[in-house]
């Protein structure tokens, strides 16, 4: 009885209550009358019903005796790991999206446009084949400026609305809010978005319509390019460390091994390239499930083509302007360019996020910072919302000349004419090669399927770059080069008969076997420039001028097209057709052109300088030769604005940078222009 009236009594007034003994600290109200009511019930006497209430308050408010924490944290950063890939997957299927969508409404406006009596019956009176010449014009030659803005779309945005201040974020209540990183993910966010801008174009065909889209189409090639390449990028080095994550705090602040995350760079480049080569197969669906149910046979395309190949000049000469037998109805069309329009929208939806979304983009919740949920999360962003600033605060100033700064590299240097066949090879199989070589002799109805043949070969092959993790770097470009170049000399030496169908099967070989060229080429120059630069603030820069030189050589190729395909001593156009549709028709007429060499001799000797050169830039790296970068300033973060957290906040993200390659700790606050350590064995200037 004694027993039950000292429960009764601890119950009543409560721990703290002068005649009871003291006990641990008050747990909740529920606990509270749980382990009354318990002890009231099974414990003997008032001492071990104190034990038994403690025991239970430590149960309550005490460590999990079943919680791991090294379980939990392997769980946390394989969840981490899967956020990568599902981001480098995400982006592999926005590209594929974006350019199946891109080629294949290209490809069918442009034989639609071709087409006399469409032309005659649909768009009489607005001169479609000078809309078509502006576009391509505008798609090909706004390229060549990209290097002047890439890196400032890139880094920096429109000011964006003022944040809520949020803990260790100082801000101002009248500064206004900085110019806000535009960021990887929100670059190819606003390409992918131009593209579908494109497609929504050629709902109304008018000149105000097409050419403002295929201006802007020009403008974001580059960036969607440089963009994709960095992403790729970071998303290898952050799953290097999160790998790594145990090994990082173990040696922290220690370098990792320079070549540490190269595994992760060949693999995820062997993946977007994988996926991204079947755009030209998903590309030909248009023209394989609609438009060759209208095309007239090769007997009556090709009735007056008289020679293919190396004996053509120009693009096809003596091609029907007749190419369709039955006009397509308005509904028709519109139902194809819909579907269009749902795959790029498809591909927006993959590469954005929601509104307030997770800027680190790596970690796999489902809210956002500020507690909202994501909407959109396919594809997170490559950088942590510090690091974006730090990027940022070198000034525009500083962004819009290290483009040009970067070119000092020898490194840089020795790779442009590789850069620069990159771009002629995959616009002449698309153009020279598909027009001159199948068209001509398998007629137009079969040229989906030849590109089909170059998509499947390069996708397969692209997989051929994993050998880069055992064998040196160089072979698989080098195996590339060697294929283009015996199938260049095939070219050169062979011209098929015009409407002969016994040459298929040679004809597709040579478009598999170019495709896998294509794709040892392609795979292998990006997995070179992961490989050599690795640090995050180069990264934009050096991908950009990657890009900016295979716009060149794109545009370089636009202007060839009325070249012949090979060495013609005797052929001096009176005019050229090529500068005539570049300048438009001018009463002045253009002096003569004497031609000495032609598409494929071009080629050749672009090819065998970029072998050459390589091999020559991979030699001075073996004799460990000083490299020539540009330095980058240290951030600058101004007493207005975003500022640093404190050294010893959570919130500033314990999961390290494994892509450092030297210590880039500094002050909150930079009050004279100081600059980054060198990087190994790399001389700044």
């Amino acid at each position: 009885m004694q027993n039950i009236w000292v429960q009764d009594l601890r119950c009543q007034h409560g721990p703290s209550h002068p005649d009871t003994i003291q006990g641990p600290p008050k747990a909740p109200m529920e606990k509270d009358i749980d382990g009354c009511q318990d002890g009231a019930k099974t414990v003997p006497s008032a001492m071990l019903g104190t034990e038994g209430t403690d025991s239970q308050l430590d149960d309550f408010v005490g460590a999990n005796p079943d919680y791991n924490e090294e379980e939990e944290e392997q769980k946390y950063f394989r969840r981490k790991r899967l956020g990568v890939i599902k981001n480098v997957v995400a982006a592999s299927l926005a590209g594929t999206l974006t350019y199946s969508v891109y080629l294949g409404l290209l490809q069918m406006q442009l034989i639609l446009h071709y087409d006399e009596t469409y032309r005659e019956v649909k768009y009489s009176n607005i001169r479609l084949e000078d809309i078509d010449r502006k576009v391509l014009m505008g798609i090909n030659v706004t390229p060549v400026a990209a290097l002047l803005y890439t890196p400032i779309l890139i880094r920096y945005g429109p000011a964006m609305p003022r944040p809520a201040r949020l803990p260790g974020m100082a801000t101002h209540p009248s500064a206004p809010c900085p110019g806000r990183f535009f960021g990887t993910k929100w670059a190819m966010f606003l390409a992918v978005g131009i593209y579908a801008l494109f497609v929504s174009s050629n709902y109304w065909e008018r000149y105000y319509t097409l050419v403002p889209s295929a201006v802007a189409i020009g403008m974001v090639i580059v960036p969607l390019w440089a963009s994709m390449g960095t992403y790729i990028m970071r998303m290898a080095q952050k799953y290097y460390e999160y790998v790594n994550y145990k090994e990082e705090q173990e040696r922290e602040r220690q370098r990792a091994p320079r070549d540490a995350c190269n595994t992760y760079i060949i693999v995820f480049q062997t993946v977007f390239y994988s996926c991204f080569h079947l755009s030209f197969v998903c590309a030909q669906m248009p023209m394989v499930f609609f438009l060759n149910n209208y095309l007239y046979q090769l007997n009556h395309t090709l009735f007056a083509v008289k020679h293919c190949g190396t004996l053509s000049h120009g693009t096809l000469p003596g091609f029907n302007k007749t190419v369709l037998q039955s006009l397509p109805r308005s509904v028709s069309l519109i139902i194809v360019e819909s579907a269009l329009m749902a795959a790029a929208f498809l591909a927006m939806l993959v590469v954005s996020a929601g509104a307030g979304g997770d800027r680190d983009g790596l970690d796999d919740g489902g809210t956002s910072p500020d507690g909202a949920p994501q909407v959109l999360v396919l594809c997170g962003a490559a950088y942590r919302p510090m690091e974006e600033i730090d990027m940022r605060s070198i000034g525009w100033g500083n962004i819009f000349q290290l483009p040009f700064k970067h070119m000092r590299d020898y490194r840089l240097r020795h790779l442009f004419p590789l850069f620069i066949y990159s771009g002629f090879e995959v616009l002449f199989v698309c153009t020279g090669f598909s027009l001159n070589y199948g068209v001509c002799a398998l007629g137009l109805e079969r040229l989906a399927y030849l590109l089909m043949a170059y998509g499947f070969s390069a996708s397969v092959c692209s997989s051929l770059a994993l050998c880069t993790l055992r064998l040196r770097r160089h072979i698989p470009l080098l195996a590339g080069a060697f294929i283009h170049a015996v199938l260049l000399v095939t070219l050169f030496c062979w011209a098929p008969e015009p409407r002969y169908l016994a040459q298929a099967p040679l004809l597709y070989s040579i478009a598999a076997l170019w495709g896998t060229g294509s794709a040892l080429n392609k795979t292998g120059i990006s997995i070179l420039l992961g490989m050599l630069y690795k640090k995050k603030e180069r990264q934009d820069f050096i991908f950009t001028i990657y890009h900016w030189w295979q716009a060149l050589a794109i545009f370089t190729v636009y202007l060839w097209s009325g070249l012949p395909m090979k060495v013609s001593p005797g052929y001096a156009p009176a005019h050229s057709e090529t500068l005539q549709a570049f300048w438009g028709h001018t009463p002045t007429p253009i002096p003569k052109l004497h031609v000495p060499q032609a598409k494929l001799s071009i080629m050749l000797l672009t090819l065998v300088v970029a072998v050459g050169t390589y091999l020559w830039m991979e030699q001075k790296v073996a004799w460990n030769m000083e490299v020539r970068l540009p330095r980058i300033p240290r951030p600058r973060h101004k007493t207005r604005g975003y500022r640093y957290l404190e050294d010893n906040s959570d919130e500033t993200g314990s999961d390290g940078d494994g892509d450092k390659e030297d210590d880039d700790t500094h002050p909150t606050e930079a009050t004279r222009e100081n600059e980054l350590p060198k990087e190994d064995g790399e001389r700044l200037g």
